[in-house]
């Protein structure tokens, strides 16, 4: 069915260029049917991630709720320690928090959908799209969150870390670690969501995969408080972005036999 759609799309394109599909080489049939893949795909993963946003301006309290949850741990943690000015533990106390928002707000990405909706996507779109636009609207929502737990946090903790530290690399890091918390938990919420055991399945998943990436984050952010240079912390950079690229091609090879079943 998809061959059939991909060569009608392609012949739609060749004939408003005036050229029979038919009597071209091969090579410039294979160049618009891989155009046509493409082009396809692309207007799915757009229109899923429309999708993604409008189901959240649906709920008006998702949003809210991740915020709420940001500020009222790092208010809590506030009222335990009030100022921190030891640079590893203001570090190692805002990687915590932020992970632990990450749970929280990632946790029920593919368990929202009813069995009758699942099916609904299934027939629409290919798995592929739907793993790609739901993994891009959750690293994007982890983008802005890891950014919202940061002001807030230094709001309510201090900022006395902040002052000699190489703020573009630690703002980097800081967005490389939410982005990549997001990829992962995608990744481990598709299994449990198929499992059907959600929650709980997610976090006994969840830890040990993310352990590593958290002590890379946690060590690349505390080189950059310290006032490091790119040339010390910008192996740990490197990392966190290849952890996120291995992910990523993880869940395009693995999600199509967990949506098919």
């Amino acid at each position: 069915m998809r061959s059939i759609l991909v060569e009608k799309f392609a012949r739609q394109s060749l004939r408003s260029l005036r050229f029979n599909l038919f009597s071209a080489p091969s090579a410039v049939k294979l160049f618009f049917a891989f155009f046509a893949v493409r082009t396809m795909r692309s207007t799915e993963i757009a229109h899923l991630l429309k999708l993604e946003w409008q189901l959240d301006r649906r709920q008006k309290h998702a949003w809210g709720s991740m915020a709420l949850y940001v500020v009222s741990t790092v208010y809590v943690c506030y009222q335990g320690v009030r100022h921190l000015s030891e640079t590893p533990i203001w570090n190692a106390l805002f990687w915590i928090i932020l992970l632990f928002a990450a749970f929280n707000a990632l946790g029920r990405s593919f368990q929202r959908e009813n069995s009758g909706r699942q099916l609904y996507l299934y027939t629409l779109a290919s798995p592929r799209s739907v793993v790609l636009a739901r993994t891009i609207y959750n690293a994007i929502t982890m983008a802005v969150l890891s950014l919202l737990s940061l002001a807030a946090y230094a709001l309510f903790i201090g900022s006395a870390p902040l002052e000699g530290a190489q703020m573009g690399t630690f703002i980097l890091v800081v967005m490389a670690g939410g982005v990549g918390f997001a990829l992962v938990l995608t990744l481990i919420s598709a299994l449990a969501a198929r499992a059907g055991n959600g929650i709980g399945l997610m976090a006994i998943l969840g830890f040990p995969i993310v352990l590593p990436m958290l002590l890379s984050v946690m060590k690349a952010s505390k080189l950059a408080l310290d006032g490091m240079g790119w040339d010390v912390t910008g192996k740990y950079v490197i990392w966190l972005l290849l952890i996120d690229v291995i992910t990523v091609v993880l869940a395009w090879l693995l999600f199509p036999y967990l949506w098919r079943d």
